[in-house]
């Protein structure tokens, strides 16, 4: 098959589809792969590389769209791009057709086959595409909380860890699933006060027997989340529903319920956000200010950290990228029942019912 790695053109992100060891393998298996120039070098990853591990380097995006049967990217294609998909070409990438009207028409227009990372499943049930980037994202959001917790950029003043004789700052954590355990961590790391709120009960006893003393679980639902948004000076949305628009579990009124220079971080924009008042941003302009609660909603997170990011995205999507090289993917998602939750858009025609639902169509 002939696979292309476009290079990402979405604001400032500078991940790639596949490090050259992961184009190595499809080279291996005899397929053909064709990487734009300089696609890696965000990442730390350049031409000379990709060539070494057998890539044909070719210098426009349209060409890399024209040549190939399989496009593996890492985020969703953007306005520009989509003229360049070609009917029945494969797309392997992260999508979050949920949260975009407009990419889904897009996609439904262009009559391409979409495999979206976030919804492939495995044994377990559990996302293994989504994992990685929802682990960096989780460690990120912390990291970027305790930044504009600072004054200067119109947070609390807060330091999240405190010091001796001050109490630390507290953390508010919404979702006990990846983002949600991984943002507890280090957040609890730094020596703040972490609550961790969920509404899965098997998930709180995990956290509970797993964290520190200073990190606490509370069952999760409004009367539970208007108590704490009042003291907590760090909010990490981190619900995920597979497939699906977030619930909003931060709703507009409950802004004016957290002290002034309060700050949200929503990691899950991507999917519509946990908060009324998310809205995507980017990492250029990463942050808005409304009712004196900053917030925080950088839909590609993990772009930040892209040379970390693309080698932990790769480990877990190269193996998925073999079988569809190697037997196509209706033989590849036959086979592999998870593979085939991956299945968004098939020529024209929805298939993942949660989109459906989150547009009322």
């Amino acid at each position: 098959m002939k696979v292309g790695i476009p290079k990402e053109i979405k604001n400032n992100e500078s991940r790639v589809g596949m490090t050259p060891s992961g184009v190595f393998e499809l080279v291996k298996n005899n397929h053909i792969v064709y990487v734009q120039s300089n696609a890696g070098e965000g990442s730390g990853f350049f031409n000379d590389e990709y060539l070494k591990a057998g890539a044909i380097i070719l210098d426009t995006i349209e060409e890399v769209y024209l040549k190939s049967a399989m496009i593996v990217k890492v985020k969703e294609p953007i306005a520009k791009e989509y003229d360049l998909i070609q009917v029945g070409q494969l797309l392997f990438t992260y999508f979050h057709f949920a949260s975009s009207e407009a990419l889904t028409k897009a996609m439904l227009k262009a009559k391409a086959i979409c495999i979206a990372y976030e919804t492939v499943e495995d044994a377990e049930g559990t996302l293994p595409l989504l994992t990685p980037m929802s682990e960096v994202a989780g460690r990120l959001s912390i990291q970027q909380g305790a930044k504009y917790l600072e004054k200067p950029v119109k947070g609390r003043g807060v330091l999240l860890g405190g010091v001796p004789g001050v109490a630390p700052g507290k953390v508010l954590v919404l979702g006990a699933g990846v983002v949600g355990i991984q943002a507890a961590k280090m957040a609890a790391g730094l020596g703040a006060h972490v609550t961790i709120m969920d509404i899965n009960m098997k998930r709180l006893r995990y956290v509970n027997d797993v964290m520190p003393p200073h990190v606490v679980t509370e069952f999760s639902n409004e009367f539970n989340i208007r108590k704490h948004i009042k003291t907590h000076d760090l909010i990490i949305g981190g619900v995920l529903l597979k497939g699906a628009k977030a619930p909003n579990l931060i709703t507009r009124d409950m802004l004016k319920d957290m002290r002034p220079g309060t700050v949200i971080v929503d990691v899950a924009v991507d999917q519509g956000g946990c908060v009324e008042t998310t809205r995507p941003t980017t990492h250029e302009d990463p942050v808005y200010i409304i009712d004196d609660v900053v917030h925080y909603s950088v839909a590609n997170m993990p772009g930040a950290v892209p040379c970390t990011s693309t080698m932990a995205l790769t480990n877990v999507t190269l193996p998925y990228a073999l079988k569809l090289a190697n037997m196509g993917w209706e033989a590849a998602c036959e086979k592999d029942k998870g593979l085939k939750k991956g299945l968004n858009i098939i020529s024209g025609k929805i298939v993942y019912e949660e989109i459906n639902d989150a547009f009322g169509w």
